[in-house]
């Protein structure tokens, strides 16, 4: 790389820095290699990428010349979590380069700037998002206000235990059966002892941010669009994921029953219906926290989130569910391609906490709970569900990048 002319060096760095930066803020795989693809091509270089959830290879040619690389770069990563307001600056960067507004290098600096630790008001708003997500979602389940509350105090505790995973990759490891066996443990003593709960549905609703819906949602997706190896992996970690946080979950359950600690039957009735809508309002606001958008996008954040679950909500109360997801993705889509293309910013703000709401993790996790039970009936059931409801989301994400093309696949 040392014989590489110094403008040509700068820019294959930049396209680099660039690629693990997108990684790391969650970009799936036919998004993030069509991206540099396009923006090294732009910058005149022959760049070919290779994404999968734990790495990135990139190779650079000479264009013009006969096609084999010049230089190869292997990026070795933990699999990424969406950074809303850093995928947005790496985004204005990668213009300002293309531009000609601003050197490689001082991208490239700018770009590694990104990189810094999160501080601790970020950490303390993302535990919070955690409470936040977890009693809004109990609220949408149509449960009581004590359900609720037990949900959020829970999240938090959870979301506490996720950040502290952090700097820790041996608890990071564990953290989602740690997570769900505490939490389990103290929903059924609060349960048995304090106040009736609709017990699964607070513990899906305290686990949901856990749960990897998301990521099985970006695997089905790169499996249609042959991106067979990151699609593969994906499936396999979200798999891991589950299983984690079942066997938390059953563990826990198995122990409080040999302490003769047994939930109460007959949870509270629920809350009035109009309560879903606050609670809706309190989840978007939850989610613009957790994907750590920037304070001049929590609006359009919201009104993502709205957007999808109203259209998932009717739709599917009208068709079936499987169809409202359908929708629900189709227009989550092409809305956020509209604004990325009027806007010149990366859809990813509209589409990433828009479709929160309507993946089905939280079905992938009760398939699960019921093959560790032994109700293999009802695990086969949930699991055909799962995968109907996730080749419907995908093709509505599909069918609306068709209708409006993305701006440049973020």
């Amino acid at each position: 790389m040392n014989s590489l002319d110094p403008v040509i060096r700068a820019r294959i760095g930049f396209v680099i820095e660039l690629a693990r930066r997108l990684h790391q803020y969650g970009a799936a795989a036919p998004r993030l290699e069509q991206a540099i693809g396009l923006v090294g091509q732009k910058l005149g270089l022959e760049c070919e990428a290779l994404s999968t959830p734990t790495s990135v290879v990139l190779s650079f040619a000479e264009r013009g010349g006969d096609g084999l690389a010049e230089y190869t770069q292997v990026l070795r990563m933990a699999p990424g979590d969406v950074n809303l307001a850093r995928l947005c600056r790496a985004d204005e960067i990668a213009d300002r380069v293309i531009d000609g507004s601003m050197a490689a290098r001082d991208g490239l600096q700018q770009l590694r700037a990104l990189g810094r630790p999160l501080s601790r008001p970020a950490l303390i708003a993302i535990v919070c998002s955690y409470g936040l997500a977890a009693a809004s979602v109990a609220v949408l389940f149509g449960t009581a206000w004590v359900d609720a509350s037990v949900a959020g105090i829970l999240g938090v505790l959870i979301g506490v235990i996720s950040v502290t995973g952090y700097k820790r990759p041996r608890l990071a490891a564990a953290s989602e059966a740690i997570a769900a066996l505490i939490a389990t443990f103290i929903a059924t003593a609060i349960s048995a002892w304090i106040v009736p709960l609709a017990l699964k549905q607070v513990m899906i609703s305290a686990l949901i941010v856990l749960v990897p819906g998301m990521t099985l949602t970006n695997a089905v997706r790169e499996l249609s669009s042959q991106h067979l190896v990151s699609g593969v992996s994906r499936v396999a970690g979200a798999i891991a994921t589950l299983l984690k946080l079942t066997f938390g979950t059953v563990a826990a359950a198995q122990v409080c029953a040999m302490l003769g600690i047994l939930p109460a039957a007959h949870p509270l009735p629920p809350l009035p219906e109009w309560a879903q809508w606050p609670a809706l309002l309190v989840g978007a606001v939850s989610f613009a926290m957790l994907f750590q958008a920037a304070p001049r996008d929590y609006l359009l954040v919201i009104g993502a989130v709205v957007v999808g679950y109203l259209a998932t909500h009717f739709g599917g109360a009208t068709l079936g569910a499987p169809f409202g997801v359908f929708i629900g993705g189709l227009i989550l889509a092409a809305l956020a391609n509209l604004y990325a293309r009027v806007a010149n910013r990366p859809g990813a703000l509209v589409r990433e906490p828009g479709i929160l709401l309507l993946v089905p993790g939280s079905v992938g996790f009760r398939s699960m709970s019921y093959l560790f039970t032994s109700e293999v009936g009802l695990g086969a059931q949930t699991g055909i569900l799962l995968v109907t409801l996730l080749i419907a989301l995908v093709a509505g994400l599909l069918f609306g990048d068709l209708l409006i093309a993305p701006r440049r696949s973020l």
